[in-house]
């Protein structure tokens, strides 16, 4: 899907099939090859050129009347064949985006242009997906999680959160950074490159833009301040950062079944 689609280079495609084909799930904004994402460059490049064609206009219909945006990024509606369930209070799901059977959208929660959302996840409500972030197969993303967006540089790889992973209430992930399989993100944790990442498990610190490791548990944490920076020192203040305290085992996933009892 990286160049090709189908026999045509991406390059030849218009803004308009790109969009097309993301809503289907046919072309993604990022893909995973030889274990590594990486961002599609032609399908964000599609995307920019949506923006730049677009002008604005006021959406008529009934539960978006008054909402201006360009009139080529409408938002999506969805019918029970789908088998999308979005709850009705407020929810949106931009034009340019995938929502994939057994999602649930809690309102209010938006998706963004480019973004991949796979089957049975759950967005709960005041949740954000990014532009072309990319959200795996049975995610929950629980109240007030910001996933962010990467359009720009268009080479660089959007926020990935991998199958069965879970976010908590309130957890922050932009950059770029990616969530692999089965990890555990607690509320309030903070995700970004300027966020240090500690392994208390193996004793180590995540090198900058290594992925945060499979069935990882990550809590918010605190570190000392940099030493530059004598007066806070002297203080005794700390800076954020994040732990990696277990990984998951049979009592972990014990306590985040209950979420099945919801769809």
């Amino acid at each position: 899907m990286n160049g090709i689609h189908k026999g045509r280079n991406m390059s030849e495609l218009n803004w308009k099939e790109v969009l097309d084909l993301l809503e289907k799930g046919e072309i993604r904004s990022a893909e995973k090859k030889d274990g590594k994402w990486v961002a599609n460059v032609a399908v964000k490049e599609a995307i920019l050129a949506s923006f730049k064609a677009g002008t604005l206009t006021e959406f008529s219909h009934e539960h978006f009347h008054g909402f201006v945006d360009k009139h080529n990024l409408p938002p999506q509606k969805f019918t029970p064949e789908q088998g999308v369930r979005m709850v009705p209070g407020g929810t949106s799901v931009r034009r340019g985006s995938y929502i994939a059977k057994g999602v649930i959208l809690m309102p209010p929660a938006y998706v963004n242009v480019g973004a991949y959302v796979d089957e049975g996840t759950m967005i709960d409500s005041h949740a954000l997906v990014g532009s072309c972030a990319q959200i795996g197969k049975n995610v929950h993303l629980s109240a007030g999680v910001q996933i962010g967006g990467v359009l720009e540089p268009v080479g660089l790889a959007p926020v990935i959160i991998e199958d069965n992973a879970f976010i908590g209430a309130g957890a922050v992930i932009v950059e770029g950074i990616q969530v692999l399989k089965g990890a555990v993100i607690a509320p309030g944790v903070i995700l970004s490159k300027g966020v240090p990442v500690y392994d208390c498990v193996n004793e180590r610190m995540l090198e900058k833009g290594e992925p945060i490791p499979e069935n990882a548990i990550v809590v918010p944490g605190t570190r000392p301040v940099n030493s530059k920076l004598a007066w806070a020192k002297d203080m005794g203040l700390n800076m954020n950062c994040a732990l990696i305290v277990k990984f998951r085992d049979e009592k972990s996933d014990a306590s985040l079944e209950l979420e099945q009892f919801l769809r």
